[in-house]
């Protein structure tokens, strides 16, 4: 079965990005499913749950509830203690995408990941390439990519960190490499650079902005319908 990534998501879009966080579980699935909301009304295309700081078993309650509320968001999961996970729970909660933050990973086995490719068609792979805090494999970019788009349905990059701006040259670079590939933007997009790089990109993750830079905190509703204003004139000019 051969997946493009477009039959999810327009040309251009945006992700907004679940950390569950919270005191307990209770709590972190109710601040999920209020970030939805949010991120429904604003006009967010998609959304991640992550086990950013809860837990594999808070994924699960979440993706459990989100499929019990409904939702017009496309949904995706990321794991990343266990992407492998990511594509069971994906598929029994009818996500659409997992998120792997390296697909070039060592731990990635061809026979492995194979196996659950074979076992998930249905489900969509963003695959990061180049990715913050990961360890480089020491080869080209040329190779890094080639490796990636062999595997997934399109590459996620970013800078050094977590609300860190990932670079223009960099992902300008990705874009020399890929051609039309879909390629994502997965960390450090604020209003001052989310044009730029929504002209090379064809997607952008957004989790921490969102909570004025700091994932413990709840969503800035402000800042979600700011963005996405900024969004929609972006489009309308195209």
């Amino acid at each position: 079965m051969t997946l493009d990534f477009f039959q999810l998501f327009p040309k251009k879009s945006v992700i907004g990005m679940l950390h569950l966080a919270g005191e307990n579980k209770k709590e972190r699935v109710k601040r999920a499913l209020d970030e939805i909301d949010i991120f429904e009304q604003q006009g967010i295309h998609g959304v991640i749950v992550e086990d950013y700081h809860g837990s594999e078993e808070d994924v699960e309650r979440t993706l459990e509830a989100i499929k019990e509320r409904g939702t017009n968001l496309v949904l995706g999961v990321n794991v990343l203690r266990d992407p492998y996970l990511g594509l069971t729970l994906a598929n029994k909660y009818e996500a659409k995408f997992v998120q792997f933050d390296t697909i070039n990973s060592p731990d990635i086995t061809p026979d492995y990941f194979n196996n659950y490719r074979i076992a998930y068609q249905n489900i969509f792979i963003l695959g990061g390439v180049r990715f913050k805090y990961i360890k480089p494999t020491g080869r080209a970019l040329e190779e890094d990519i080639a490796e990636g788009m062999s595997r997934c349905e399109a590459i996620v990059t970013t800078g050094e960190g977590t609300g860190i701006e990932t670079p223009t040259k960099k992902l300008m670079d990705f874009r020399r490499v890929m051609g039309n590939f879909p390629l994502v933007v997965g960390a450090g997009v604020n209003p001052r650079n989310f044009v730029n790089q929504m002209k090379i990109c064809n997607a952008a993750i957004i989790g921490s902005y969102f909570k004025d830079g700091n994932t413990e905190r709840k969503i800035n509703s402000i800042k979600v319908r700011d963005m996405m204003r900024i969004f929609k004139g972006l489009i309308d000019d195209s």
